[in-house]
């Protein structure tokens, strides 16, 4: 999942970053309004960790304006103000659930991971190709009786895939879905970790479920439908 981290105090802007990459996400961070609008035309968003107290513009006022966009991910406020009338504004302003300041990283997490649920119909679906099977919800892959284990980005990169078989995704796609701004179009990261995904799920078998088009891109495919 990619999520924008909305936050002008760097010490926090940088801990809730690196909480959200360390559960596996791809996670960007802007210190002010107009800087997470511009990155929410841009980026395709899951969720949005929003401050309330921003330089120049409100999280409310960025929350409206993201609705009145049309972005329709889930929206968590941050805030120093633990009152009723500052959570119902925010509320109203478009945001699905607030946490006060200071606040544990584990209920962070917890509440992250609630939204993502709830913006996927409760709890995503194990994902399976041929005898491929991943399951968001133990964080477990299977290939036929094989346990595999897998890094948290390789884990994303995989679900991605397996989320869309059969489709062709060009490295700046991926990069888009999986990482952070921070990566260059011309990075050679989805192919490294494609190339370690390779070593792991598809180890001693002649046909392989990730399928490289030379200069376009890579996806998963059922090598039985290869004929």
């Amino acid at each position: 999942m990619r999520i924008l981290v909305v936050e002008d105090e760097p010490a926090i802007a940088s801990a809730v970053t690196e909480l959200m990459t360390g559960a596996g996400h791809a996670a960007d961070s802007a210190s002010s309004g107009p800087q997470a609008l511009e990155y929410a035309q841009v980026y395709p968003y899951d969720l949005v960790v929003l401050d309330v107290m921003l330089p120049g513009m409100t999280g409310r006022e960025v929350a409206g304006r993201l609705r009145a966009s049309g972005f329709s991910a889930p929206i968590l406020m941050l805030t120093a103000l633990d009152e009723v009338g500052e959570r119902v504004a925010g509320l109203d302003a478009g945001a699905d659930d607030y946490l006060a300041k200071p606040f544990a990283a584990s209920e962070l997490l917890a509440r992250v991971r609630a939204l993502l649920r709830r913006r996927d119909g409760e709890r995503r679906p194990i994902a399976r190709l041929a005898d491929l099977e991943l399951d968001p919800a133990s964080h477990r892959v299977r290939r036929g009786s094989r346990a595999i284990r897998l890094t948290a980005k390789e884990f994303a990169l995989l679900e991605f895939l397996l989320r869309h078989p059969g489709q062709l995704f060009s490295q700046e796609r991926l990069i888009d879905a999986v990482w952070d701004a921070e990566f260059a179009p011309e990075s050679n990261v989805v192919e490294v970790y494609i190339r370690s995904l390779r070593r792991k799920i598809d180890a001693g078998r002649r046909n392989g479920l990730i399928e490289t088009v030379r200069g376009v891109g890579y996806r998963v495919v059922d090598p039985r439908a290869r004929g």
